[in-house]
């Protein structure tokens, strides 16, 4: 049983941090709390993919504790003959991090001696397999495949296994990064991926542009600077044959006082002729300002950068900056883990590490593994607000990382102009007109069937369809989606009310219902109903206990109901207790296989020292994990003050009881909610199939 994973590059780069965000996003599914630790590093506070892992994880260890020895350190230590003890106070300061974590992920040193060999083997790949040794880890060595034949890399691969093994380090896997083209590794006797060149993953911000070149921001937000560079355009033409060679993701440069061709660029990019990155005008010339007055009112939402060097030192520059993700750079990560996860067989990894799973569910390790699951169910989830902000930057999320086929929402040419504005990439959704498209006439007359008894005619059907929320919950209905998320810009009212008309509830439930998943700082916890039932009664009340708590165990969370009350067990009377009564006796009687305790006050059902008093010897207080409120006002109340009070992640409402899933989101949803309840949707779906 491996307690560490040390990543060691074969020979100089090969992209190490996309491994370990791999690994690191593997290990958080597994364990409660993992670490990060570099034996190597320049200075301290200033190593990037250490900063990066700390923050993304919540690793209670900062980025300057963890990590052996700064270079210079090293190399002086090392000058001296003292090696050993070198390697002493490496391997001291790791297990001072070890021991505080369940799991670690080590990058491997940078060290720039690979001309020094022994034995024909650089002494950086010795010094990182005797550091995996004496840490006790198991070693992922990194191939860099870039610029390389397929051939080529698979030699280099079957080459690191051996080279490592004879350096007597254990080796779990090979990963070779940044391949062009098939690598056929299947053959060999061990474990061994490649991952493809990700032009997302390495191609430079628009920001990191600016900062190597230390440009002046001339026009331009946060969001403009963080899109991808994926050419560089030089404009020295004029108009017709500068436009000819623009290309999508281009930064074009182009000496400051060439206005023509910043309005060009402009126009070209507002039009959807080609999606510019941004400009970068040299010689510290500054546009003319009615130039650049017409150029803001394009309204083109891109960058404008001005430096004081030519052109041809400013191409030369540009070309020798390369991105790699960061703390400051989200949406790499999230491409490189999309394309660690969607190459690397993370389950297999994962049964070779034989790493422990923690009993308890953390949130971290609810939230991650809401992501894998998702992305094993692979389902189609339709979003009806496909032009808004939130929910096109959580849709490239869901797509780079796998996690669900989507269709949005919309007037293709509002969708495809807003995710040009935004700079997003979104290429394998799909996007639907609801009032032209030809599935309009068919939910329609569905629509129409279903809605008979309440006299709606094909006319007003045709009408109603069209509607973005209607339309997405006949997809749904219809077997065109597995499940539908809206409520970003609409009402709670006008998300779910399309859900009770037309796909309904289970017949095994009398009322549809809802659940909040609340991630507290060191536990998951379920509370129902929060968003829609008024007032149930014990009937109903018995029907949201018992689908909350199969909703808690679909995801992870073993259920141990509290029905909640001003009372714990009869020590009050009033007819509010007694329906809380009679419905915990209704769900002990249809489903016994739950633990289930009722009427309890909260701080009985949460607090074990409170429960030792109240309830001795009940199995559910003071371990409650699912919380049932007795009506919408107390429950609405009491999630939003320990969301507020404790600093928890409420993730929901999740609706439960319906045929088929469609989930509301709060209008003031973040990108993350809404990754998270798309994610909630498509396992939902596969656990209705």
């Amino acid at each position: 049983m491996a307690r560490s994973i040390y990543l060691t590059s074969v020979r100089s780069g090969g992209g190490k941090s996309t491994i370990a965000l791999g690994l690191a996003e593997l290990l958080s599914r597994q364990v409660e709390r993992i670490s990060a630790f570099r034996p190597l590093i320049g200075a301290p506070g200033e190593d990037s993919i250490l900063t990066l892992l700390t923050d993304r994880y919540r690793i209670d260890i900062g980025p300057d504790e963890c990590f052996g020895a700064t270079y210079d350190e090293a190399r002086a230590l090392v000058a001296d003959g003292r090696r050993e003890e070198l390697v002493a106070r490496i391997v001291e300061r790791y297990h001072e991090v070890e021991r505080r974590a369940s799991a670690t992920v080590i990058i491997g040193s940078d060290f720039d001696d690979a001309g020094e060999t022994r034995g024909g083997l650089s002494r950086e790949l010795a010094f990182n397999a005797r550091l995996a040794t004496e840490f006790g880890s198991v070693v992922v060595p990194v191939v860099d495949g870039l610029g390389q034949e397929p051939a080529a890399v698979a030699a280099a691969v079957r080459s690191a296994y051996y080279d490592v093994e004879d350096l007597g380090a254990t080796v779990l896997a090979v990963i070779a990064n940044r391949v062009a083209g098939h690598v056929e590794l299947s053959d060999l006797p061990f474990p061994a991926y490649a991952i493809p060149e990700v032009p997302s993953v390495s191609a430079p911000t628009v920001a990191e542009v600016a900062e190597a070149l230390h440009a002046t921001v001339l026009a331009g937000d946060e969001a403009s600077l963080n899109r991808d560079v994926h050419d560089f355009v030089v404009g020295a033409a004029h108009v017709p044959t500068y436009l000819e060679h623009l290309t999508d993701g281009c930064l074009t440069i182009a000496p400051g006082d060439r206005n023509d061709l910043l309005i060009a660029a402009g126009a070209a990019h507002v039009a959807g002729e080609v999606s510019v990155a941004g400009l970068v005008l040299t010689l510290g010339e500054q546009p003319d300002r009615r130039a650049m007055r017409l150029f803001n009112a394009l309204n083109t939402g891109l960058p404008v950068l001005s430096v004081t060097t030519d052109s041809y030192t400013t191409v030369a520059a540009s070309s020798r900056i390369e991105g790699r993700p960061s703390i400051a750079t989200p949406r790499k990560v999230e491409a490189a883990i999309g394309a660690f996860e969607a190459h690397v067989d993370t389950g297999d990894l994962a049964r070779r590490l034989q790493v422990s799973r923690s009993a308890r569910v953390t949130p971290m390790m609810f939230e991650y593994e809401l992501l894998g699951r998702a992305r094993s169910a692979r389902r189609r989830v339709v979003l009806p607000e496909g032009t808004e902000e939130r929910i096109l930057r959580a849709a490239e999320i869901l797509l780079r990382r796998g996690v669900a086929d989507l269709t949005l929402l919309g007037r293709p040419d509002d969708v495809s102009r807003r995710v040009r504005e935004l700079g997003l990439d979104l290429g394998d959704a799909q996007i639907v007109d609801p009032l032209t498209s030809p599935l309009r006439d068919e939910f329609a007359t569905e629509y129409a069937r279903l809605r008979a008894r309440k006299g709606v005619s094909q006319e007003l059907a045709h009408e109603i369809v069209g509607q973005p929320n209607y339309f997405g919950t006949m997809m749904v209905q219809c077997g065109h989606a597995d499940g539908m998320v809206s409520g970003a810009t609409h009402t709670t009212a006008a998300t779910i009310r399309p859900a009770f008309e037309i796909i309904r509830t289970l017949p095994t439930v009398s009322v549809a219902s809802s659940v909040f998943f609340m991630l507290l700082a060191d536990r998951v916890l379920v509370y129902g109903d929060c968003a829609i039932n008024r007032q149930p009664n014990a009937t109903e009340l018995a029907d949201i206990a018992v689908s909350s708590a199969d909703t808690a165990a679909q995801f992870g969370v073993e259920p141990r109901v509290a029905m909640l009350s001003y009372s714990t067990g009869t020590s009050g009377a009033g007819a509010d207790v007694e329906k809380v009564a009679e419905a915990t006796a209704l769900v002990r009687q249809n489903r016994p296989d739950l633990l289930v305790e009722g009427p309890i006050q909260y701080d009985a059902a949460i607090d074990p020292r409170v429960a030792a008093t109240k309830l001795p010897e009940s199995p559910v207080a003071g371990k409650a994990t699912v919380f049932i409120f007795p009506d919408l006002n107390t429950g609405n109340n009491t999630y939003k003050a320990v969301q507020r009070s404790a600093g928890a992640v409420a993730v929901g409402p999740v609706l439960q009881g319906l045929r088929r899933p469609v989930n509301d989101l709060s209008r003031g949803a973040t990108v993350p909610d809404i990754v998270n309840t798309v994610a909630i949707t498509a396992i939902q779906a596969a656990g209705k199939e």
